[in-house]
C-alpha cells in the first residue's frame, strides 16, 4: 500500500517536471520566434521533444509524423498571429504525445536486468565455481537481488 502511495506521488512529481520542462522549451525555442516554414517549426518540436527525453530519463516520447505536428499545430494555432502563445504549444504537445505515445525504454531495461543479469551471473558462476552453490538456490537469488536493486532505484 506504501508502495502505491510512493508511486502516485512519483507520478504527480513527474507531471510537474514535464510541466517545467515544456515552459523552458518553449521560451527556449517557441518565444518570440516566426516559423516562416513548417520544416523550422518541426525541428523546433524535435528539439523541445528531445530535451523531454533527456530531464525525464527513462521513458522517451516519440518524435511525431509530419502529419500529425501538422494536423495538432492547424487545430490549435490561430491564423492571424504570427507567434505561438505558451498555451498553444502546451495543447500541441499534449496532442502529440496522446498520438504518438511512448516508445518503453524503461519496459526495455527492466527486461534486460530481470533476464540478463541472472543468465549472465550464471555464465560467469559455471565458468568459475560451478559445483560451489547449487543452481536451484543461486538463480532464484540473483533474481531476487536484481529486483530488490530494481525497486530500490525506482525503475520498477
Amino acid at each position: 500500500m506504501g508502495q502505491s502511495f510512493k508511486k502516485m506521488g512519483n507520478e504527480e512529481n513527474k507531471i510537474s517536471e514535464i510541466e517545467t520542462i515544456i515552459e523552458k522549451c518553449y521560451e527556449k525555442y517557441f518565444e518570440n520566434q516566426i516559423f516562416e516554414c513548417l520544416p523550422d517549426f518541426y525541428h523546433a518540436v524535435c528539439q523541445a521533444v528531445e530535451d523531454i527525453n533527456k530531464k525525464i530519463g527513462s521513458t522517451s516520447f516519440r518524435v511525431p509524423k509530419t502529419t500529425t505536428l501538422k494536423e495538432a499545430y492547424d487545430k490549435h494555432h490561430k491564423r492571424g498571429e504570427k507567434n505561438l502563445t505558451k498555451e498553444e504549444f502546451q495543447r500541441i504537445l499534449q496532442d502529440i504525445i496522446m498520438d504518438t505515445g511512448v516508445t518503453g525504454i524503461g519496459a526495455k531495461d527492466v527486461f534486460f536486468y530481470m533476464f540478463g543479469v541472472p543468465s549472465t551471473a550464471q555464465i560467469i558462476k559455471q565458468m568459475l565455481i560451478p559445483k560451489a552453490i547449487p543452481n536451484e538456490l543461486f538463480i532464484p537469488v540473483v533474481t531476487s537481488v536484481t529486483v530488490f536493486l530494481l525497486a530500490k532505484l525506482n525503475k520498477i
